[in-house]
């Protein structure tokens, strides 16, 4: 008996872990069943978390603070790394379609709340903790516990109406993803894995027809362009040629050139005429295009590249290869000069075979190598990000500071880490087995503590006379602007479901809701549009229910 009381009862880091780890296994299996078509997957682990709590399972208050706040920045840090080298060329070319419904989330569920508290009279304190809950926004309840109590005005009851309402704010959304899909939800809506985001890059061919170009050099007619795009491939006279910066193009060449889909049409201007034939196919083989080159995909594994520039390199001039586009954690690139190598990617190189394996020995094409993990990287960004969202921001018209937090600070590390960190030669690579292996802990560990540390009390506190009505009002700010928002951004912006997931995940602040997305949805979609989307949405959050309380108290 005593050795039982030891493991399960007796508070000790034993204990803890114990606990935390049969309510995480629990959870998870639990999660596979599914109930009428529906699995809600990692988020029993939550619920699992609140029935532990309420028959009275406990663990040492700080060890249960730190596994939560541990989880929660180990994920949302190792999605920022995971989305951050695709993040900024979402934002160019999807940020503000991606923004705007969420934005109109964010304001719809406040103007809900505000219109609640009137309308039912509950104390603006309470209303902060239902919208806090419903949004799944901890850092928000943080900031409005603080204004609250900078104010003079009691705080508990945030606290406890967003205990009330957080177990919905979870499932809200996971309910609105299943019922736009079963109600609105067309097949036009369902893109392919990572459509969106593998635009950036499009391959035509054009047939040399405008007098202008030639005899000008690929150099000259690059530099003198405001389109980006490389030129792959060159036929002439029945043969193939690689098209290094100082080769002339004649009348009547053909030229494979790698583009953005929206300069195609200007490079037809610039090059003449624009063929027929669609190179974008999924199951075209480039070695059989012609017979006197072959196309491979090679991967940068040696680190003195990472960071580097391609131009840098000088490839093409030494072995007279092209590398025609590099692919980068899902997303496709131009490889462009000016574009700097990361360990991980894969760069398609078109050549003869002697010259290629020569590249292939630069860039290291081990991949081996790239099995073993880069934990300096990891624990570095962690670091910073924690820094980054201790900082206070003074926003005008505001008396308190405002601050990212446990969440938001780390987030945005993990996508400028992810992004810039070659360029300071920092190896940010990480497997996406490795990647998932954090962010599956991180979550894990966050959600068991979160329902354990709200199961104590969550029974006692619903059957209280203004429990049902605070769930109530706290179930229609998670679902209604999450669906309205949801059919606004697929039916008027034309954005595809997997996105309109994670835009609406994002805005909500909820990583349980987006790990179903990514279950359901096949691509990378999900977690580009949340990791856009996040940063801002929840830097907003935390500022709109300072302002909320400071304006209605």
């Amino acid at each position: 008996m005593d050795f039982i009381n030891t493991l399960f009862v007796e508070h000790s880091a034993l204990q803890a872990i114990i606990v935390l780890s049969l309510i995480s296994a629990a959870g998870i299996i639990l999660g596979k069943m599914r109930i009428m078509g529906i699995s809600l997957g990692v988020t029993f682990v939550f619920f699992i978390g609140i029935m532990a709590g309420h028959f009275g399972l406990t663990i040492d208050a700080q060890m249960l603070f730190y596994a939560e706040s541990f989880g929660l920045v180990l994920f949302v840090y190792a999605l920022g790394l995971q989305v951050g080298p695709g993040f900024f060329s979402s934002m160019r070319t999807e940020g503000a379609r991606l923004l705007f419904p969420s934005l109109a989330v964010v304001l719809g569920g406040t103007l809900l709340a505000i219109g609640a508290s009137f309308l039912f009279g509950i104390s603006i304190a309470d209303v902060s903790g239902i919208l806090c809950g419903a949004t799944t926004n901890t850092p928000a309840l943080a900031a409005a516990q603080q204004t609250l109590e900078q104010m003079n005005v009691e705080s508990s009851g945030a606290a406890l109406s967003c205990a009330i309402t957080y177990p919905l704010g979870v499932v809200g959304v996971i309910l609105a993803i299943v019922f736009m899909r079963k109600v609105f939800v067309r097949k036009s809506d369902l893109a392919g894995p990572d459509d969106e985001h593998k635009k950036n890059v499009f391959v035509a061919s054009y047939h040399v027809t405008n007098p202008a170009i030639f005899e000008k050099t690929v150099s000259e007619i690059a530099t003198n362009s405001m389109h980006k795009f490389v030129i792959s491939r060159l036929w002439r006279g029945g043969h193939v040629i690689i098209p290094t910066g100082d080769k002339k193009i004649l009348k009547d060449d053909v030229l494979l050139v790698i583009t953005k889909p929206e300069d195609t049409e200007a490079l037809r201007m610039i090059f003449g005429e624009q063929e027929e034939r669609d190179w974008n196919a999924e199951n075209i083989d480039w070695n059989k295009i012609d017979s006197e080159l072959i196309s491979q995909g090679i991967l940068v594994t040696r680190p003195e590249i990472n960071g580097k520039k391609l131009s840098s390199l000088r490839l093409r001039n030494n072995y007279g290869i092209n590398i025609s586009r590099v692919y980068r954690s899902g997303v496709e690139l131009l490889a462009t000069p000016e574009l700097r190598l990361q360990m991980g990617d894969r760069l398609t190189v078109v050549g003869e075979a002697a010259d290629i394996h020569h590249v292939e020995k630069i860039l290291g094409n081990a991949v081996k190598n790239l099995d073993e993990p880069n934990l300096v990287s990891v624990f570095i960004g962690i670091i910073l990000g924690l820094a980054v969202g201790s900082i206070p921001f003074a926003v005008p018209g505001i008396s308190l500071p405002v601050k990212l937090g446990l969440a938001g600070g780390p987030i945005l590390m993990g996508i400028l880490v992810g992004t810039f960190g070659p360029r300071l030669h920092m190896v940010t690579y990480t497997t996406q087995s490795a990647n998932m292996m954090l962010r599956a802990l991180g979550l894990n560990l966050y959600l068991a503590c979160l329902g354990l540390d709200a199961g104590a009390h969550f029974f006692e506190t619903i059957i209280r006379p203004e429990g049902f009505l605070w769930l109530g009002i706290g179930f229609l700010i998670t679902f209604l602007p999450v669906v309205i928002a949801g059919f606004f951004a697929m039916r008027m912006q034309g954005i595809d479901f997997g996105s309109t997931c994670g835009l609406l995940c994002g805005s909500m602040a909820n990583p349980m809701a987006l790990n179903y997305a990514n279950d359901a949805i096949e691509g990378d979609n999900p977690s580009v549009a949340y990791a856009t989307v996040y940063p801002v949405c929840i830097f907003l959050r935390v500022i709109i229910i300072q302002v909320v309380i400071t304006l209605f108290v």
